[in-house]
């Protein structure tokens, strides 16, 4: 079920915030539906070793440095077996007094782990606060996991400091803020002030922000860079439409120009509509490229809003720009502009094999960047392009040979369009044989691995987000298929079962299905399913994608068990069921299982058995699907890629292709992902049974 994500950690929060902020990312980014999981509750009782390590992070979450320090002091002594992360608390807590010194001892006694590299993104941020450059240069190269946004900034400005040209680099750096962090703002305004970043690089900056919804980010960019403006900015962004009707005469350039642009981003995101009313009359005034961008702008957010204009809207963009620019990149829209005007136009194609929109289609499929044109999906509905636009008989065998390679290029069995390719391609899905068995010292090698061993004890301690991210730093470091193998193989025993998944999932050449689509409880789920008529793989599939079956998985907004259910949908399903619920009950596995079964088969019902319809519900909630179902209907495949929102989108996919892989290994002899995307999906047929507007 949707959860809202977590909001970011300040960049001068305590290291520990931090460092909590990054671990619900890792969970959310490791294929859990909710971010910021914890184990509900230790499977067994604590040993004093176990007991020590509690205490210690019970210390560092109230913020006990005395007795944190003590803790640390013993499990020094004891050589305990978490004594890094007891360290690294004890240390982190200290990060504002802390000198290189003291950052160093720490470095060498735990070389190598994750901790360690934990620490230097910690201290990397703490002496970019300083402006210790000197350090930081020092430190900087042995930064491993290196994905930290401001500590890039940082790192960009040093360089900048060194007299090295990092104009490009630091633009995207900062441009792809998600937060105003200390560290890109400063680089960014050292930059501006060296004239390294003009006043373009900040206007296009501007741009982004407003489009985002970061209002502040724009106002505070200008208010550094231009001063004289920001106050006008800010008017701009407030009353985009009072803005707009004052300065309606004559052409605009320059400042005044970029100015007018930012109120009609504004408004777009307001009412799409009124803004592209207000785009008609201003897109003579303004120069084409900030007009197509206006108007693209305005098409992306009547995308997401499923309405019918946003295809007139990225037109009209389309127009303004001359097809070399297009075609060469040079519009300066955002992957997520692009991707909404493919949708948008692929919405309104696949209600007809012939319409005009598939070039629309093929047009902004190819404007985008390479990296973003090589994902599976606009790999396969540009071949799809291809194949509605190809001229009939020997004239169109270029472009069909062309479509039917491209195709093949992602046709198989492991995600959403690779299956769909394969079945365009006429070919069954087909499932891999599995690997050779692990021998003995294949196992025990990785099983040696101290990084390993202290995610597991993490993990049974009830510290997931730990473990999670120690058990995915010492995967690095592991050499080939059998070894992420065996790691999984290891998890699998353990009945860790996201690590297990997760881990088999990154195998290249020998797959072991069995490790990436386990399936625990298999009596229970097939009991339960025969019993409410549900597909047991489609209950797999979803269960899957929502906990990894993590039994006692627990949401930071409170979504719990096998199937994350709502407190609030656990209590109405059972008193629709009649089952005798307690809250207490809701991690229960099989309580959890009965009760998340029933909601998923009431859901499925009332979206009369499509199975799209039913996950996007159970993700979203019934109402929103309902919503996005009304207009034309359409192709299930353009449907689910229509579904605005993010999350929700990639759940519905995983979890249909997940059950087509679950069906294969339950016994299913035509497996098939579009005999369980349907027909087209369109309103409720009349004379269909009413909603249940019950459902929560």
């Amino acid at each position: 079920m949707m959860f809202p994500a977590a909001s970011p950690a300040s960049p001068r929060a305590p290291t520990l915030r931090r460092f909590a902020a990054a671990a619900a990312r890792v969970l959310a980014c490791c294929g859990f539906a909710a971010v910021g999981f914890v184990h509900a509750a230790t499977p067994t009782p604590p040993t004093a070793a176990d007991d020590l390590a509690l205490q210690a992070r019970a210390a560092a979450d109230s913020g006990d440095t005395a007795r944190l320090e003590l803790f640390r002091a013993q499990a020094l002594a004891e050589r305990h077996p978490l004594a890094s992360w007891i360290d690294y608390w004890a240390t982190g807590a200290r990060l504002k007094t802390l000198t290189q010194t003291e950052l160093d001892a720490f470095y060498a006694r735990w070389p190598g782990s994750y901790v360690e590299d934990r620490l230097r993104n910690d201290w990397l941020l703490e002496l970019g606060q300083r402006q210790d450059w000197v350090n930081f240069r020092r430190d900087y190269p042995r930064f491993r996991m290196a994905d930290d946004r401001e500590v890039r900034c940082y790192w960009l400005l040093t360089e900048h400091l060194e007299g090295l040209p990092v104009g490009g680099a630091a633009l995207d750096a900062w441009t792809a803020q998600r937060r105003d962090d200390d560290g890109c703002q400063l680089m960014a305004r050292t930059l501006f002030d060296a004239g390294r970043l003009d006043r373009a690089a900040v206007w296009t900056y501007v741009q982004g922000a407003v489009e985002a919804g970061r209002l502040r980010a724009a106002t505070n960019a200008l208010g550094w860079s231009s001063p004289d403006l920001e106050r006008t900015l800010k008017e701009a962004l407030d009353n985009p439409a009072r803005y707009l009707a004052r300065h309606e005469a004559g052409a605009v350039g320059g400042d005044r120009a970029e100015l007018a642009l930012a109120a009609l981003l504004r408004l777009a995101t307001q009412d799409p509509e009124v803004a592209a009313t207000q785009l008609a009359r201003w897109q003579t005034r303004l120069p084409p490229a900030l007009a197509a961008r206006g108007w693209a702008s305005t098409g992306r957010v009547a995308a997401q809003r499923l309405l019918p204009s946003a295809n007139d809207a990225y037109a009209s963009a389309w127009r303004l720009l001359p097809p070399a620019a297009a075609r060469a990149g040079e519009h300066g829209w955002s992957d997520d502009v692009l991707a909404w005007g493919a949708r948008a136009a692929l919405r309104e194609a696949a209600t007809h094999p012939t319409h005009k929109r598939w070039a629309q289609l093929a047009t902004t499929i190819d404007a985008m960047e390479a990296s973003q044109r090589d994902d599976p999906a606009w790999v396969y509905w540009r071949a799809r392009t291809r194949l509605a636009l190809a001229p009939a008989g020997e004239a169109g065998s270029a472009e069909r040979s062309a479509a039917f390679v491209a195709l093949r290029s992602i046709a198989g069995f492991a995600h959403f369009y690779a299956q769909l390719a394969l079945e365009d391609l006429g070919a069954r899905i087909e499932l891999p044989a599995a690997p050779p068995a692990l021998s003995a010292a294949e196992g025990a090698s990785v099983r040696a691995r101290p990084g390993l061993q202290r995610a597991l004890r993490l993990i049974a301690l009830g510290l997931r987000s730990e473990g999670v991210r120690e058990w995915n730093f010492t995967l690095r470091d592991l050499d080939g298929d059998r070894e992420f193998l065996a790691a999984a193989q290891w998890a699998c025993e353990r009945e860790v079962w996201d690590r297990c998944i997760n881990t088999s999932d990154r195998t290249r050449e020998q797959i072991d299905l069995a490790q990436r689509y386990p399936m625990p409880f298999r009596a229970d789920v097939t009991a339960q399913a025969r019993t409410i008529e549900l597909d047991p793989a489609y209950i797999y599939g979803l269960i899957r994608q929502e906990s990894r079956f993590v039994t006692d998985a627990r949401s930071s907004v409170g979504a719990s068990g096998l199937m994350q259910l709502m407190p609030a949908t656990a209590r109405w399903t059972a008193r629709k069921i009649g089952f005798d619920f307690k809250p207490a009950m809701v991690t229960d596995r099989d309580v959890n299982l009965k009760l998340g079964t029933s909601y998923l088969k009431l859901v499925l019902d009332d979206f009369e058995g499509r199975m799209a319809l039913g996950a996007a519900a159970y993700n979203a909630g019934p109402n929103r699907p309902r919503r996005w179902r009304e207009g034309p209907s359409i192709e299930a495949a353009a449907w689910v890629e229509n579904i605005p929102f993010t999350e929700t989108r990639d759940y519905v996919k995983k979890v249909l292709s997940n059950a087509v892989i679950y069906g294969a290994l339950l016994g299913d002899a035509e497996p098939s992902l579009k005999r369980r995307l349907g027909g087209p999906i369109g309103p409720r047929a009349e004379g269909a049974a009413g909603e249940n507007r019950e459902l929560p």
